[in-house]
Parts: C-alpha cells; structure tokens; sequence
C-alpha cells in the first residue's frame, strides 16, 4: 500500500472582498447589521430622484399587460425607493399637524424620557416599592404610561391611515409610471426579467 498525505491545512473562511450576488431587489433585502441612523439618513436623501421626474405626468401610462404590471410595479419600487419613503414621512407629517393630541402626546413622551436621562445624568436614583429603577425600566414605565394615552388620542387609527394611505398612493404610482421611458436597459434588474 501507498502512504500518501496529502497537507489539508490552509483558510477555511471565504474572503470577505467578494460581492455576495443576492436575488431579492435591494428593497427587500434583510439588513445584515443596524445602520446608523444619520449615516441612512444620509445615504436615502442622497439615492432621491428628481422629484420634477417623479411627477412627470407624461411618464403616466396604463401597463399594457398584467404580467408587464408585477414587473413595473418592482422596477418603479426600486428606482424610487428613497422617493417613496419621503411620500411615507410626509404623510406621516401631515397625519400629525393634522391630529394635534396626537403631536402633544408624543411631545410629552419625549420630555419625560428627557427628564428622566437628565435625571439619571445628575445620579438622582427613583425607587420603587424600595427598588432601584434602571434607566431602562424608567423609560419602560413611561411607554407603558403613555400607550394607553395614545390609544385615547386615536395614534393607532393615524398609523392605520398612514400605512394604507402609503400603500395606495405607493401602489398607484408604481403601476401607472411607466419606468422604460427613464431606464431602457433590463440590465439592471436583471432578476425581474419576463420568464
């Protein structure tokens, strides 16, 4: 018999530098960490489209077929993500300027979360039934105190209306704008190609 050995030893893990090539558009991807919230900010105001673009009444066609619908609605969705989630914020913006105890019972949920870090910056302690509360349980005890009051303002039927009202107008705009007149090339979504 032969003895051959054969040396196995080396890197295991792939290298990290090669692009990952997912299916899903970029949209309905699952973040892999928690971005920071300035840093996304950012980055979304920077991926904005024109908005004279957005509303250009001349890009607004029927599709021509259902099949030809799915694949508009995920094109438009993709190239005007950062659009639609401005249209979300300003329908959430004019739901709260439009429902004012709703403002003041955010606003009152905010300032007492304030007090209480500013309390907690000055080491003052809070007990309750001869236990200390964290800063954690603090702020755990003002959303608990403050859902109820919510729920009296009417925020849930406001987030009800903000969703549906995002969907539809969403929707609308992404059935109707006909995207081939901006973008010609399949080459960039590759993955929603007519089968």
């Amino acid at each position: 018999m032969n003895d051959i050995s054969v040396d196995v030893a080396g890197e295991m893990d792939p290298p990290l530098d090669i692009p990952v090539k997912s299916k899903f558009p970029s949209f309905m991807r699952i973040p892999t960490h928690i971005p920071d919230p300035k840093e996304w900010i950012s980055t979304q105001r920077q991926n904005v489209r024109s908005w004279l673009v957005f509303i250009q009444t001349s890009n607004f066609k029927a599709p021509p077929s259902i099949p030809r619908l799915g694949k508009r609605i995920m094109r438009n969705i993709e190239y005007f993500q950062a659009n639609y989630l401005f249209v979300f914020l300003g329908l959430v913006v004019y739901c709260l300027i439009t429902s004012p105890l709703i403002l003041i019972a955010i606003a009152a949920t905010f300032y007492a979360g304030y007090r209480l870090n500013k309390r907690h910056m000055e080491n003052k302690k809070i007990f309750l039934f001869k236990k200390e509360l964290t800063l954690a349980h603090q702020y755990g005890l003002v959303v608990a105190c403050s859902l109820p009051v919510y729920y009296l303002v009417g925020a849930h039927s406001a987030m009800f209306w903000v969703i549906g009202a995002s969907i539809v107008v969403i929707t609308l705009h992404a059935a109707f704008y006909n995207i081939d007149a901006l973008v010609k090339s399949d080459d960039a979504y590759p993955l929603l190609e007519e089968v």
